[in-house]
């Protein structure tokens, strides 16, 4: 997911997005621990989405802030 993507969703689907990516993190590094994990290279691809995430969200709350 790219970073235009992530800056079309509303904060409610951030969130729900942001949920669903730690979802799935913590199930990688399940599959990981018990080496059933195929492609090791999707924990770190997952980190990065959830930055992302993260970023967007703070960046608008900073907006949201900076209007009120």
């Amino acid at each position: 997911m790219n970073a235009k993507e992530i800056r079309d969703l509303t904060v409610a689907e951030l969130n729900e997005k942001l949920a669903d990516l730690k979802d799935e993190l913590y199930k990688l590094r399940f599959q990981h621990a018990i080496n059933q994990l195929d492609n090791p290279m999707r924990i770190t691809a997952v980190k990065k989405d959830i930055a992302r995430v993260q970023t967007v969200l703070r960046e608008a709350e900073l907006k949201d802030s900076a209007n009120a």
